[in-house]
This record gives C-alpha cells, structure tokens and sequence, in this order.
C-alpha cells in the first residue's frame, strides 16, 4: 500500500502578519501569509483569517450485550439558521480537551459529565480536522463499551449553560437516523459509519 504524503511541509508557508482580531467564547485570528507553489516560487501575500477552536474529542458509547447506542442531544447555535430543522443536534459525547489532560482523559470526563456513565477504557478510532479552510479545530474521536441499561436522564453543568438529554437507541435506528439525515454532524457520522464497518467485518470473520 502506496502513502500519499503532500509536496511541502510547515516550513513552506511563511506568515507574515498575525493579528488577534476578535475574542469571545472563541478567538479568531487575521494572518497575512504566503506559501510555495506546485510549479515553483512563491505565492503572492494574501490574508486569511482563522476561527481558532483548539482541540477537542468525542467518544461513541456503544452497548455490544443490547446492540444500543448512547447518544446526547442538546442545543447547538451554529444550526439555528438552518431551514426547516431543529437546532438541537443529536451527537456523540464530546468537549474541549484542556492543555493539561490528554484526548482520552477529556473523553473519560466529558461521558460522566453529560451521561452519568464511567468508562474503563476507550479505543482510538481516527483524527481529523473539522474545517481546514478556516479552522484549527483538530478532533480526536474514541470507542468505548458501555452499559446502557440504565443510561437516561439531563446532564451537563449549569455554569457551562449545558442542558443535554441522553439519548439511548438500538444501532439500527441511529444508523437509519444518519441516512435520513437526522444525525448530521461531522463526528457522529464518521464514528457510526466506523461502527457499521466494524460489524460488518466481525460478521464475516465469523462466516
């Protein structure tokens, strides 16, 4: 198997002016920059600017022994323009990682926070980049097993304005869900397409 690797590296691009423009919740930054071209030179000086996210994780929460997925649904503002769909987003379970823990222990914290439920150990599934085009935002997505007979109820913390609802339903129907359209996030989509695969997989090396 052949790796495609890209033409140039960090060091290809030179920043010339970085300016904070904006910050609230989120910061963005205006850039001034240049960076090499595949026929050779430079590129002109251009701007561009740069919604800066940071890290985050999510983790799937699947129940093997039930064939259940435990998902959160809750608020999401960067759907309220949408037409005709609710701004309540059915997700995985996911955050912020802050610069003093890893992926993983963001993800063991955030499932107690917006679930209630402990995992013991989660599996890495992938890591990507959400928007590249304008965004630094880099996700680091996880597997872990769960119970999910008792998993229910509201979670999230008052002081963070979270207001989630756990919601527990057989793998078919959030499968079904994400080709209707219904789960239509990035992470969501990637994680139970990632599940589909794996099933499918299992069952025929059990064939």
């Amino acid at each position: 198997m052949t790796t495609h690797l890209p033409v140039y590296k960090k060091n290809d691009v030179e920043v010339m002016e970085r300016q904070r423009v904006f910050q609230g919740f989120f910061a963005v930054d205006k850039l001034t920059l240049r960076h090499r071209l595949y026929a050779g030179g430079w590129s002109k000086p251009f701007p561009r600017e740069l919604f800066l996210r940071g890290r985050a994780a999510g983790v799937l929460l699947y129940d093997p022994v039930l064939d259940q997925v435990v998902l959160v649904e809750q608020f999401r503002v960067g759907m309220l323009c949408a037409e005709q769909q609710s701004p309540w987003a059915l997700e995985l379970v996911a955050g912020m990682v802050d610069v003093t823990e890893s992926p993983q222990e963001m993800a063991a914290r955030e499932v107690l926070e917006e679930t209630g439920l402990t995992i013991a150990q989660s599996q890495f599934i992938c890591e990507y980049y959400n928007s590249p085009g304008g965004c630094d935002e880099r996700i680091s997505l996880f597997y872990a097993e769960v119970d999910s007979s008792g998993a229910g109820g509201i979670h999230g913390l008052a002081e963070e304005n979270e207001d989630i609802r756990v919601v527990v339903v057989p793998r078919a129907v959030a499968i079904a869900a994400m080709e209707q359209g219904l789960i239509n996030n990035a992470m969501a989509i990637i994680a139970l397409q990632w599940l589909q695969i794996r099933k499918m997989v299992n069952a025929a090396g059990a064939s």
